[in-house]
């Protein structure tokens, strides 16, 4: 059974998640922390549950999302999974960073580029890739079948969505992801997202007033 520890970070806090399971071999989705003290919270965590991290994953490569991307990766030696469509956003990230007034050290390049559908392993566990663009291209959701849970990104939020109005965003497309890929999944399905709490699969597809839908997907 996969665990989820949810922390918020940065200035833009940014949803970090843990997941672990039985083994204590973990993964970690857009690592955010901004400061030392921040960094201490993240590794206090990790050290007093005596977890293993074993990849280090983005959901997509937008400023707030990847900051601790290095920090993560040469702390634990983890290789960076992302999409290939994220490499763009990579160029120039220091400088964005400087802009916004966020601390971030070295860019992480991407190691391994996910495709949809893909099947991520950790421990006993694993979770499923699923190509979501729309918010910013290579943006993915993490999909935990057995544990009834996905990870959005900023590609759903409660009662929201993620914006369009930045580089690649395509409100058309983000709706097309969000009905194909995530209205999809069981009613049951609990969603976190990249920013603000959890919600269910179920409600989005009825309350949200961006993507609302009956059940019919053609």
């Amino acid at each position: 059974m996969i665990s989820i520890k949810r922390f918020s970070f940065n200035p833009y806090q940014v949803n970090t998640y843990i997941l672990f399971d039985e083994t204590r071999e973990c993964v970690i989705i857009d690592p955010g922390m901004d400061n030392e003290h921040e960094n201490k919270v993240f590794l206090d965590f990790i050290s007093e549950n005596n977890l293993k991290p074993v990849k280090l994953l983005n959901t997509h490569a937008h400023i707030d999302h990847i900051l601790a991307n290095d920090y993560v990766a040469k702390t634990f030696d983890l290789k960076l999974f992302s999409h290939a469509d994220s490499v763009q956003f990579m160029e120039g990230a220091l400088v964005y960073a400087s802009t916004f007034g966020l601390q971030m050290s070295a860019v992480k390049e991407i190691d391994e580029f996910f495709t949809d559908g893909q099947i991520v392993e950790f421990g006993n566990s694993t979770i499923k890739v699923l190509d979501t663009p729309g918010h910013a291209d290579g943006s993915i959701c993490f999909y935990g079948e057995e544990d009834k849970f996905v990870i959005t990104g900023d590609v759903l939020f409660r009662e929201s969505i993620g914006r369009t109005d930045l580089k690649t965003g395509n409100y058309d497309l983000l709706q097309k992801s969000i009905w194909e890929k995530l209205f999809t999944l069981p009613d049951d399905t609990t969603a976190y997202p990249g920013h603000g709490p959890e919600t269910q699969i179920g409600f989005e597809k009825t309350h949200n007033p961006y993507v609302a839908i009956g059940m019919d997907l053609d």
